[in-house]
C-alpha cells in the first residue's frame, strides 16, 4: 500500500495511492530507513482505516497525538488526517504575578527573609513594571537595572538586590517558564566588606550613650548590644530569664540566623561585668513568672533603630554607620584583642572567617599602642600592648557579683552548664538579616 524511496542524496519519502485513487508523497528528508519505515507502517494503518470507513486503532491514535507539529502537518496536507485545531496563545508570565507566587510560595523563610525578597521585587517592578513579560527580559536588561541600582544606591545593596532577582529568575527557568536567566551571567553579587563603614564606639560615648535610654530595658538592648556582641533585635527578644545562669556567670543565647546549622541554634557567652549590672537592674524589675527579659519593646511596630537614633540627638552623638552592627562589631574587636581568636567566634556566634572579614577593625589605639603611646618612659610598646586589655572584659573572672535572688523564675536546669560552648559555626555572610 506504501513504498519508501530513496533518492541519490539520501533523502526519503514515503510513496502510496491515497483513499481518493491520487498517487501521493510524503517527504522526510534525510532520516534512517528505521525512522521511515515506522512512519511507512503508521501510513498503511491510516490508509487501511480510510478504506474500510471506521476508525484508526488507538496504538496509532496515540501515536499520532505524540508528534510535533512538522510530521503531523505533512500528514495533514496529504489528506491522512485532519488539521490540527490552532491552540490558543498562551498568557504570557508577567514580572509582578510571578514574583507575588514566588514570594508567596517561600513558607520556609524567615519574615526577615521575606521582607529582603519583598524589597528585591519592588525595586524590579519599579524598574521594568508589574505587565512586563518575564521572558521579554534580557541580560542586556539585567545589566542596565544593575547600573540603574548602581546610580541610587550603595554597592553592597545593589548587589544584594541583584543576587535575589537572580534567585528569582532561576525560579523560573526551573519552572520551565523563560529558557535562560537573564541575570545567570551576574557575577560579583556576594556582599563585600566595606572598611568605610567600620566604627569603633568608645566606652565613653557607650555611656554616654546609656546615661541619655529612657528607661532600664532599653540600656539593656543597647548593653547587650555594645557589651554582648548580640545581634539586634533577634537575639535580645529571643533571651529568656531561664537563660541566665548567674551562679556561674553565663548566659544562653538563642541565634535565629544560624539555628539552620548544626550547633548554631544558641551558644553561650560570659555574663561580662559591664553587661551583668543591667541585666540585674532589669531583673529587679520584673514581675515574677515573666518568661522574657524584654518586655517592653517587642511588638511588630517598635522600630529600635530610630529610637536609637533619638537616643544618640540626646546623647550628643552623631549616627554611626550600620548602627548596631558596628556594636557588634565593636564588641568583637575589643575581645579578640584579650582572647583567643576561636573562642571570641564562638561567643559572637560567627566563623573566624566571617569575623576577619566583616567584623574585625583595626582601630586607632592599636595604632598608638604599637608606637609606644601611653607606656611608661622607658618600657617597651611590645611590653605596653601586651599588658593591655580590652576595658573591663579581662576582669572577668576576678569578679564576684552577689546573684539576685531566684524568685523562682530562673529554673533549676538554668544553673547546669558543662563550660562555655564553643559551636562552630557555617559562614553565613553579611549580617546582619534585619535592620532594627
Amino acid at each position: 500500500m506504501a513504498s519508501i524511496s530513496t533518492d541519490s542524496g539520501g533523502k526519503r519519502r514515503i510513496l502510496f495511492v491515497g483513499a481518493d485513487g491520487n498517487r501521493r508523497q510524503i517527504r522526510l528528508g534525510k532520516v534512517p530507513m528505521k525512522t521511515a519505515a515506522t512512519i511507512k507502517a503508521r501510513v498503511e494503518n491510516i490508509l487501511a482505516a480510510q478504506l474500510a470507513g471506521h476508525a484508526i486503532d488507538g496504538d496509532t491514535a496515540t501515536w499520532l497525538g505524540e508528534r510535533d507539529s512538522v510530521l503531523y502537518d505533512k500528514l495533514a496536507a496529504v489528506g491522512l488526517v485532519p488539521p490540527r485545531e490552532p491552540q490558543p496563545v498562551a498568557q504570557a508570565v508577567v514580572l509582578g504575578n510571578f514574583l507575588d507566587q514566588y514570594i508567596a510560595s517561600r513558607a520556609d523563610v524567615k519574615p526577615g527573609t521575606e521582607t529582603n525578597l519583598k524589597q528585591a521585587r519592588k525595586k524590579l517592578v519599579e524598574y521594568f513594571g508589574e505587565s512586563k513579560p518575564l521572558g521579554a527580559i534580557t541580560p542586556g536588561d539585567a545589566d542596565q537595572f544593575r547600573q540603574h541600582l548602581e546610580s541610587k544606591l550603595g554597592i553592597n545593596t545593589t548587589r544584594r538586590h541583584c543576587g535575589r532577582a537572580k534567585q528569582f529568575f532561576r525560579a523560573a527557568v526551573r519552572k520551565r517558564l523563560i529558557p535562560e536567566n537573564p541575570f545567570g551571567d551576574q557575577k560579583g553579587l556576594a556582599v563585600r566588606a566595606n572598611p568605610s563603614r567600620f566604627y569603633f564606639l568608645s566606652r565613653e560615648d557607650a555611656q554616654a550613650v546609656l546615661d541619655a535610654c529612657p528607661d532600664a530595658q532599653w540600656r539593656l538592648i543597647f548593653a547587650l548590644s555594645r557589651f554582648g556582641g548580640l545581634r539586634c533585635p533577634s537575639e535580645h527578644l529571643g533571651l529568656r530569664w531561664g537563660d541566665v545562669d548567674w551562679e556561674r556567670n553565663r548566659l544562653t543565647i538563642h541565634s535565629p540566623k544560624t539555628e539552620r546549622h548544626a550547633g548554631g541554634e544558641s551558644r553561650t557567652i560570659p555574663l561580662f561585668p559591664e553587661l551583668r549590672r543591667y541585666l540585674e537592674e532589669v531583673w529587679d524589675q520584673t514581675e515574677p513568672g515573666t518568661v522574657y527579659v524584654i518586655t517592653r519593646y517587642r511588638e511588630s511596630n517598635v522600630n529600635l533603630r530610630t529610637q536609637l537614633l533619638r537616643i544618640l540627638e540626646k546623647a550628643g552623638l552623631k549616627p554611626w554607620p550600620k548602627l548596631f552592627q558596628n556594636l557588634r562589631s565593636t564588641r568583637e574587636t575589643e575581645l579578640a584583642q584579650s582572647y583567643p581568636i576561636h573562642v571570641v567566634c564562638a561567643w559572637l556566634g560567627n566563623s573566624q572567617r566571617v569575623a576577619a572579614k566583616h567584623y574585625l577593625q583595626v582601630t586607632d589605639a592599636d595604632y598608638e599602642r604599637a608606637a609606644g603611646g601611653g607606656a611608661k618612659s622607658g618600657a617597651p610598646a611590645a611590653q605596653n600592648a601586651a599588658q593591655h586589655t580590652a576595658g573591663d572584659s579581662g576582669k572577668l573572672w576576678q569578679e564576684t557579683t552577689q546573684a539576685p535572688e531566684n524568685q523562682g523564675l530562673v529554673p533549676e536546669s538554668s544553673g547546669i552548664c558543662n563550660g562555655v560552648q564553643n559551636y562552630p559555626v557555617t559562614p553565613t555572610g553579611f549580617e546582619p538579616v534585619l535592620q532594627a
